[in-house]
């Protein structure tokens, strides 16, 4: 199972997929060989639908698929010979592990000694050894997707795909399955496109995420770029960074400024004219005075403990939000209608356009 497979790109053109009231629009991407995907957005997206159109469940209305050089828009799924796991791991209940994991290659009509060395190979990669006489309803969330995985995996697919697959495993289950499917890619050298709404699960594996919403690709980027560097409101919006506005580009003594309430805040930009910026409520610093740089007053509203972590709402002119790591508040009192000062680096604030 550690062969490395051929490397193949996989390249959307212009992919265009309505289904009832739903539409996916005009999505060009490619994703590299050997590549860990994650594609994020919210449910009602257009994430499975993309995949199913991936995996030739679906045909596209307009645009192509290609792998490598091979343009597969037409092909069926069989001849794609790309790996699926659905979130609910689509066991079949009648079978066992091992006749779930083997039900594609018997059907290959391969020799029994092959179907026993791959069988073997991809059950000792993930580790169910010990599962192969259980039926599916004997096994734990965990259990069941490591089976989904291996029968998909031994079939030694061009491409797996994985919908959503850790979204019914309760949080321990799922940080462990987190680290196995990076593992398993780090093995396998497989290109994996992973959808998933949970941004977390998707810094934490993507090599790069593509960000869905409304049927269309917004951004593409690194999981750094994605989350501090979005490039709409929408997207900011979505990976957490709460504080979004607007504002004129402002230019004074050789740097760009924005307003945020009655302040200037100095920012990095090549953006001129309005423009939208947003701030990860992590990168404010809260304290007692003011500090040099981009510091804005203002005054307490509401303060939510979240173990280590206190998420303070301020009025600063505009509504920020700011998480602050218990212990460091530099002294200051987090109480409804005290004052604080926000210190927010230039480097921090996002500038993209409106």
């Amino acid at each position: 199972m550690k062969e490395r497979l051929p490397g193949r790109s996989l390249r959307l053109f212009r992919i265009t997929k309505k289904t009832g009231e739903f539409q996916l629009r005009d999505i060009s991407l490619e994703v590299f060989p050997g590549e860990y995907f994650v594609i994020l957005g919210p449910t009602g997206a257009g994430k499975t639908v993309l995949l199913e159109v991936i995996a030739g469940m679906h045909a596209p209305d307009a645009g192509e698929i290609w792998l490598g050089e091979e343009n597969i828009t037409a092909w069926p799924p069989e001849k794609r010979r790309f790996g699926f796991v659905y979130q609910d791991y689509a066991l079949f209940p009648h079978l066992n592990v091992r006749e779930n994991i083997v039900f594609g290659l018997k059907n290959k009509k391969l020799p029994c000694d092959e179907i026993k060395r791959e069988l073997k190979a991809v059950v000792s990669l993930l580790g169910i050894a010990h599962l192969l006489r259980r039926l599916p309803y004997t096994l734990s969330g965990g259990e069941q997707q490591r089976v989904a995985v291996a029968r998909a995996l031994i079939m030694k697919p061009r491409v797996l795909l994985l919908d959503e697959p850790l979204s019914a495993l309760d949080p321990c289950t799922k940080e462990m399955l987190q680290q196995e499917l990076k593992r398993l890619h780090q093995l396998t050298g497989t290109l994996i496109i992973h959808v998933t709404h949970d941004f977390e699960e998707a810094l934490y594996l993507g090599e790069r995420i593509g960000v869905i919403m409304g049927g269309k690709l917004l951004q593409v980027g690194s999981p750094e770029e994605i989350f501090t560097r979005p490039r709409t409101a929408a997207v900011a919006r979505f990976v957490g960074a709460e504080n979004i506005y607007n504002s004129e580009i402002i230019l004074r003594g050789g740097r760009k400024y924005v307003t945020l309430g009655e302040a200037l805040l100095q920012v990095e930009t090549n953006l001129t004219g309005r423009a939208g910026f947003s701030v990860r409520p992590e990168h404010i610093l809260v304290s007692s005075l003011p500090q040099p740089g981009n510091c804005l007053p203002g005054k307490v509203l509401a303060v939510y403990p979240r173990g280590l972590l206190t998420r303070v709402i301020i009025d600063a002119g505009e509504r920020l939000v700011a998480l602050v790591v218990a212990r460091e508040d530099k002294g200051c009192t987090l109480a409804p209608g005290s004052t604080v000062y926000c210190s927010i680096p230039p480097a921090a604030i996002n500038v993209f356009p409106f």
